[in-house]
């Protein structure tokens, strides 16, 4: 296991945020590392050279020979021109957290389209980072149409990447259609959807898990256990099933890179006719992580749909915590996902919630109607279906207004 040192930088003028760096550390636990050190530094202005002092850099590297570092992480994000500086001052590697929350994507993705999206985040960020010495990069071979002596190889390396990046965002284009294709499918299907946001290790996976009552996603306590969107059914109180899917996790200060190689997957939860937001009620840094979570749903620009706020881990409370946080979300459910409390109470919010767009509605069908079931099956989610005495039929479905409109358009029409 590599030691590491931890390093966030705060201006003096800045308020003190105390969530980053544990939150930090636990990344760097989840990557594999064992943290050695943890140095806070309050700088007057950041340099832009080497990000912190002079003074400050050579107490980190007495630290990392003492402690045997593997590796120094900075808990933001550092230009090319800082990490090269600081390399050549530092005795080890040096990373960002931006870098680290890669490294953690890729020891994650398991489907190809996460992979692809990790392999374009790595290279978007590595592309500014080559950097090479004079004609030691330089290729021995030169020739026609060649500049000098032999093209560098810094500058061929870019143009590979380049290419790279270039056919990465082809193959996701063809992986974002497929999604939109896949999500028609869906759609055509006539069942709610109901997506599951919220902070890494807020308990997601372990909630769709317990909703289908199986080992329907992997589930671990670790940060980004799972990347890939999962959908499973789930049935309904009243009838018929609704689909959910679990989402990857939010954190703070999300790679910009990460947001736009899987901003496909993210924007999952714009189709969604109710967002569940799943709190890690056990977290002390609970409200920061709600912050985090409504600011990314801005960005996405899925604010205007429902939200549940959804308290899990509840039975890690104390009474006094839990009461506290009654009093500030007083509309939440507080359920735990890993002992299948409040779950019932859970599936009868989100019918509820439901019912804003997917609305109950009563229909009967002549005997002389009855080949209109199966359109109606197709654009409503029939929750009773009864044969009457005449010969028709009785149904209670559940459908959008758009589709309510087709369905009493066509028996009119008749």
């Amino acid at each position: 296991m590599e030691k590491v040192i931890l390093v966030g930088a705060r201006l003096k003028t800045q308020f003190l945020d105390n969530t980053s760096l544990p939150e930090l550390e636990r990344l760097a636990q989840t990557a594999g590392a064992e943290t050695a050190a943890i140095f806070q530094v309050r700088l007057e202005a950041y340099n832009p050279a080497t990000l912190i002092g002079a003074g400050k850099l050579q107490e980190i590297a007495a630290a990392c020979q003492s402690a045997g570092a593997d590796a120094v992480i900075f808990d933001d994000e550092i230009t090319p021109a800082q990490q090269k500086n600081l390399e050549e001052i530092l005795p080890v590697k040096v990373l960002d957290r931006t870098r680290l929350i890669l490294d953690i994507f890729a020891q994650r993705a398991r489907t190809q389209e996460g992979k692809l999206q990790v392999e374009l985040a790595q290279l978007n960020y590595l592309l500014p980072r080559l950097s090479g010495k004079g004609t030691a990069l330089m290729q021995q071979k030169g020739g026609i149409g060649m500049r000098g002596p032999g093209e560098r190889k810094l500058e061929y390396d870019r143009r590979r990447l380049r290419a790279r990046i270039a056919r990465l965002e082809k193959e996701i284009e063809q992986v974002k259609k497929e999604r939109a294709l896949r999500r028609e499918k869906r759609a055509s299907v006539p069942l709610p959807q109901i997506a599951l946001i919220g902070y890494t290790n807020a308990g997601k996976s372990t909630l769709l898990n317990a909703l289908t009552g199986q080992q329907a996603v992997y589930a671990d306590d670790k940060l980004f256990a799972t990347l890939d969107p999962t959908t499973r059914r789930v049935p309904m109180g009243g009838g018929g099933q609704m689909l959910f899917t679990d989402t990857v996790g939010f954190i703070q200060k999300l790679p910009h890179s990460l947001v736009s190689a899987f901003r496909a997957t993210l924007e999952e939860t714009k189709f969604a006719d109710v967002l569940l937001h799943i709190h890690d009620a056990s977290s002390p840094q609970q409200q920061a992580q709600s912050r985090t979570v409504r600011q990314i749903l801005t960005d996405l620009k899925a604010v205007r749909l429902p939200v549940i706020d959804v308290m899990n881990k509840t039975d890690m409370l104390s009474a006094a915590r839990r009461r506290a946080l009654r009093a500030q979300y007083p509309q939440a459910l507080f359920i735990s996902a890993q002992n299948k409390q409040g779950i019932p109470a859970l599936l009868k919010a989100v019918e509820k919630a439901l019912h804003a767009k997917w609305k109950t509605r009563l229909l009967r069908l002549a005997a002389n109607q009855a080949h209109l079931l199966a359109a109606i099956y197709k654009q409503c989610l029939v929750l009773d279906c009864q044969a009457g005495a005449d010969g028709g039929l009785r149904l209670r479905v559940m459908a959008t207004e758009g589709n309510w409109q087709n369905i009493r358009q066509k028996i009119t029409s008749l």
